[in-house]
């Protein structure tokens, strides 16, 4: 089932189905006004959520219109909880091996994670508006959870069945910010603007064999202007989804909605490129002793979308220009 939120002038939009191949949608009002409604009574309103699903594939629904991105919300425009982890570890070798940084004991073994901002997630076509390039604006292409109810100390099996959708994402980043923020160890505020998220949240079963071991075995496609900087597999994460569900509701309950985020997207071997621009400039500094890849500039277009072998588009893509917004207007109510 692929789900998404249709901009109505409201914080949290309206949830619409759409078809498989993203080519139409149907309003899903009746069955539950948004999708954190929808995730909060996940059992009671899925079974016809997926019937209507079944019949707008079929061709069989009423009220169907085209399915225009430009239109869709990110999934959740806002969210009661996001917590982002670092379960790539060959991400973080690469920065440590480049800046010279300790080792972080146990990072094989206890997941690193963060709690960053959910009031203001963007769409997948909305402009990253940022302040100043001088700030080192970057993208980081990820995956995420959307999960139900979870209990405080929930086992890692027991957290797999809480996972009711998949998301795909860009976690901007501001890496001029980062390093002061991280030496004061309180966590990420400036150096994490808004989230941008791929058009649809979709049900697990959607990607077949490619959802498997709590992972998503997808390569994930980057692009920056028209090239492509990266096609790294997702199924390389070190800590699986659930394993990152745990460590998170070790200490406390995870409401209805939370989202719960892979970290970038990366892989061993250095052939399949890259999805952040920041692990690029770390494998030039090894490589030849300064970076030599440029942040993103004003104009910039990024765009990353996660597909199967067949060439089918499973989130949508997400794809956005780096705009210069010194003062950035709060969503529209």
């Amino acid at each position: 089932m692929k789900l998404a939120t249709l901009r109505d002038g409201s914080r949290d939009g309206r949830l619409v189905v759409v078809c498989r191949r993203l080519e139409y949608a149907v309003d899903a009002t009746a069955i539950a006004p948004t999708l954190q409604n929808a995730i909060e009574r996940w059992s009671e309103v899925e079974p016809a959520l997926n019937a209507l699903y079944e019949a707008l594939n079929r061709r069989a629904a009423l009220g169907t219109f085209a399915f225009n991105v430009h239109s869709i919300a990110a999934p959740l425009p806002r969210a009661y909880q996001w917590c982002d982890a670092s379960a790539f570890l060959t991400h973080g070798e690469r920065m440590q091996l480049a800046f010279g940084l300790a080792p972080i004991e146990g990072v094989d073994s206890t997941p690193l994670m963060y709690q960053g901002a959910s009031d203001d997630f963007l769409g997948p076509c909305e402009d990253i508006g940022l302040p100043s390039e001088a700030h080192g604006i970057d993208f980081e292409g990820e995956f995420a959870v959307v999960v139900d109810d979870v209990p405080m100390g929930c086992s890692h099996e027991q957290a797999a069945q809480h996972i009711k959708l998949l998301l795909q994402l860009n976690d901007v980043s501001l890496r001029q910010l980062a390093p002061r923020e991280m030496k004061t160890g309180f966590g990420f505020i400036q150096a994490k603007p808004a989230t941008s998220f791929a058009p649809v949240a979709v049900t697990p079963d959607e990607l077949g064999p490619a959802w498997h071991d709590g992972r998503i075995h997808l390569s994930l496609q980057v692009k920056l202007n028209g090239q492509l900087i990266g096609r790294a597999s997702a199924g390389e994460m070190h800590f699986s989804f659930p394993q990152l569900i745990a460590h998170a509701a070790l200490t406390r309950r995870l409401h209805a909605g939370t989202v719960i985020g892979s970290g970038t997207v990366s892989n061993s071997d250095p052939e399949v490129g890259v999805s952040c621009l920041s692990e690029k400039r770390a494998m030039e500094m090894v490589s030849d002793g300064r970076p030599l890849t440029a942040f993103l500039q004003f104009g910039d277009r990024v765009q990353m979308e996660a597909c199967t072998a067949a060439g089918d588009c499973l989130f949508g893509a997400i794809d956005q220009r780096v705009t210069h917004n010194s003062a950035t207007p709060s969503a529209s109510i």
